[in-house]
């Protein structure tokens, strides 16, 4: 990757860091981040605050769990929505009521994500899945930004199993998802298969940065991950 800064390709959720990469239709997390561009690194302070973090033991076991039974004990399961584009996402318990952009790939294969500049919008991966249809999409926001301070998804890792995170879309449909666990991973261990994975049931993966802000990096170590399920 270039070693110039582009907020167009700087992993979605520090105010820092490198880029995703798409192979094919899977994302995953480019690990070499040489050059990845540290603007506005110096302009953090120790009394920042810190973004909340996943409590634990609401680590991700079984993504697309989530079903309800039906009078009879039946398991009833989403059949999902056709496509459409999403246009806002709103995540009651953390106050989050925000327009969605819609991202794609740069040129050289890696994943757009929302400018620093528009930091308080999220960003939905195109190319996979729309909220609500089969699959697992994907939206992903910065969790802060060394200009405006907390960003969209600042405090992602509040969410608990149970919260609800509801999607509108440009065809007048709200997808509602219903939060099934909440996790950390290190960002040289993200959870690829889990994330952009094939699944024949509606889901939904909305993602940040967290952990502990490193000062000698300018970068999140971590990615916080909420992986939910739609509603029936």
């Amino acid at each position: 990757m270039s070693s110039r800064p582009d907020a167009t390709t700087r992993r979605a959720g520090g105010r820092h860091g490198g880029p995703w990469r798409a192979v094919g239709t899977v994302v995953v997390v480019l690990l070499a981040m040489m050059g990845s561009g540290l603007i506005g690194a110096a302009l953090k302070t120790t009394d920042s605050p810190r973004p909340p973090q996943p409590v634990a033991g609401t680590s991700a076991a079984s993504p697309n769990a989530s079903a309800e039974a039906d009078l009879n004990g039946a398991q009833r399961v989403p059949s999902g929505l056709p496509r459409a584009t999403p246009t806002s996402i709103s995540i009651p318990r953390i106050g989050v009521q925000a327009n969605i952009m819609t991202l794609g790939t740069n040129p050289d294969g890696t994943v757009q994500v929302p400018p620093l500049d528009q930091a308080l919008l999220a960003g939905w991966y195109e190319p996979g899945p729309s909220p609500g249809e089969p699959g697992n999409s994907v939206i992903v926001g910065h969790v802060d930004s060394a200009a405006i301070g907390p960003a969209v998804f600042f405090s992602l890792g509040a969410l608990q199993p149970g919260d609800t995170v509801s999607v509108a879309r440009a065809d007048g449909r709200t997808a509602t998802f219903r939060v099934d666990s909440v996790a950390s991973y290190p960002k040289d261990a993200f959870p690829t298969d889990q994330v952009y994975g094939p699944s024949d049931r509606p889901g939904l993966r909305v993602i940040t940065c967290g952990g502990q802000f490193d000062e000698a990096t300018g970068d999140y170590p971590d990615n916080v991950i909420v992986f939910a399920s739609l509603t029936p």
